[in-house]
């Protein structure tokens, strides 16, 4: 099977996906737009072949890429893991007749209005919510729902320049701030209380072959706002005795199904509280975030090489049997500026070391990166243990007694 891989070469977790293609038995073909010798040797082996463009989210150089590929060998499939790159990904299959995800699945998936409004009518519970190009709009859109409200870019990941409003002054001063930085057009929905978590796929033929949820400690939108919080995310291994888990995965087949979603990895944002289970929003595309390392720590099992088995088989290889829940701690700098170093890690070490996956510590003297920059953005420690309120409690540890001084 030929497969036509987007971006093998940046971020640098991409080549784990064009690796565990290669692994599976595919023809990998890589498209980026780094010079083919600053690939390393292992990636440059994994490919039989390598098109360079001036950037990947230029429709017609890909499309010539993709047509000059055709030219000289039949293309099966092409993929892209990246939230930017899917719609070109998209348009490139439909107008070089490649099988995969639509440019309509596509859209539905980035739009979050219109992924809400394809929701609702499929009958999958989510905020309120709507498409905003002028002001007036989102006055009305407040007066109708009440606050609090949540303000987003149409096509965003995550929670990148997601802004929580709570009265008509934030509104406005969110509307201008938007403004400013050239949106034309917005998201705006109704916040919804409760626990927020995320539940994650792999697909075949609309059909969940893997999947796993994962739950935010604290929510995502407060974690990424408080230097002195040190945000979590843990994976658990009690789906299969939970009715609440069940419900997760049904809602996640339904939203498959009304987007429209085949062969694919999806992650899909959740909300638990007063109103029951809301669906946030999707990506149909793997998560970010080292997801996938703590999927496969958890499972003994290579997520990366699962996806390519299914991609390029149609079939999942190994099941997934968690014997472990698995989590990651983020571990915010005192200060921004410089790291001057760390306290607490021979302490974690001796306490929990057989149940440490890995820790990043960025070396003294290294620049500290914004508090809304990410889990992964500084230092961190990632875990997993047999039972999951044992790990939560591990992981609360850690944040309490490791330091990452800085000035």
């Amino acid at each position: 099977m030929n497969i036509v891989f987007v971006e093998p070469g940046f971020p640098a977790n991409q080549r784990r996906f064009a690796l565990a293609l290669a692994s599976v038995g595919a023809n990998v073909i890589g498209i980026g737009e780094s010079d083919e010798y600053t690939l390393d040797d292992e990636l440059r082996g994994a490919m039989s072949g390598y098109y360079k463009v001036g950037s990947v989210t230029d429709l017609r150089a890909m499309t010539e890429a993709v047509r000059f590929i055709q030219s000289k060998v039949w293309v099966d499939g092409l993929e892209a893991t990246v939230e930017a790159h899917t719609m070109v990904a998209a348009q490139v299959r439909e107008a070089t007749g490649i099988p995969g995800t639509s440019v309509r699945t596509t859209w539905l998936c980035r739009d979050k209005p219109s992924m809400k409004q394809a929701l609702r009518e499929a009958g999958v519970p989510t905020a309120a919510s709507a498409a905003i190009d002028h002001a007036h709009e989102a006055w009305a859109f407040a007066e109708a729902v009440g606050y609090p409200l949540i303000l987003k870019p149409r096509d965003g990941a995550g929670a990148k320049d997601t802004m929580r409003v709570d009265n008509d002054h934030e509104l406005s001063h969110a509307l201008t701030e938007f403004g400013s930085h050239g949106a034309t057009s917005i998201a705006i929905e109704e916040f919804v209380e409760g626990h927020e978590g995320f539940y994650d796929t792999i697909a075949k033929d609309g059909r969940v072959v893997h999947d796993w949820t994962t739950h935010y400690y604290p929510n995502v939108l407060e974690a990424m706002r408080s230097r002195w919080i040190s945000p979590q995310f843990v994976t658990t291994n009690r789906m299969a005795d939970s009715s609440f888990y069940a419900e997760v995965a049904a809602m996640g087949a339904r939203v498959i199904e009304a987007l429209g979603i085949g062969t694919s990895a999806t992650h899909m944002e959740w909300f638990h509280g007063p109103k029951g289970l809301k669906f946030s929003e999707i990506g149909c595309r793997p998560p970010g975030v080292g997801c996938w390392d703590l999927y496969s720590a958890s499972n003994d099992v290579d997520v990366y090489r699962e996806w390519a088995h299914v991609i390029a088989h149609g079939v999942p290889e190994s099941p997934m049997r968690r014997p472990y829940s698995a989590g990651i701690i983020a571990l915010r700098p005192e200060a921004d500026g410089h790291i001057t170093g760390y306290s607490g890690i021979d302490e974690i070490q001796g306490r929990h070391g057989e149940w440490i996956i890995d820790g990043h510590f960025p070396p003294v003297g290294h620049h500290t990166q914004p508090v809304e920059a990410g889990y992964m953005a500084n230092a961190y420690v990632r875990m997993r243990h047999p039972d999951y309120d044992t790990l939560r409690g591990m992981l609360d540890d850690v944040g309490r007694t490791i330091h990452v001084h800085a000035g």
